[in-house]
């Protein structure tokens, strides 16, 4: 239980610093920086592998970079979709 618990204050914290990096910043409050934590951390680990420390099962580094690199892809895709219903 406890281990499920650090799992996701790290992917809400990962998630808030890769917003934070990127700009456009995740939308959703926590929840938002949960899903951006996961996802980066997934998506970080398969460009970047698992290097760095890891906490809570994240390679924290990778996870970072992996998630703003997803707040940054969601804010281009978001433009451009505002920019196509006008």
């Amino acid at each position: 239980m406890i281990s499920l618990l650090v799992t996701i204050i790290m992917a809400i914290v990962i998630g808030a610093i890769g917003s934070a990096i990127a700009p456009g910043g995740m939308p959703g409050g926590i929840l938002g920086s949960m899903i951006a934590g996961f996802v980066g951390a997934w998506l970080g680990s398969w460009l970047l592998g698992a290097w760095g420390p890891i906490i809570g099962g994240f390679a924290v580094l990778p996870a970072i970079i992996g998630a703003a690199l997803f707040v940054l892809i969601l804010t281009l895709l978001a433009r451009t979709m505002n920019g196509r219903t006008s």
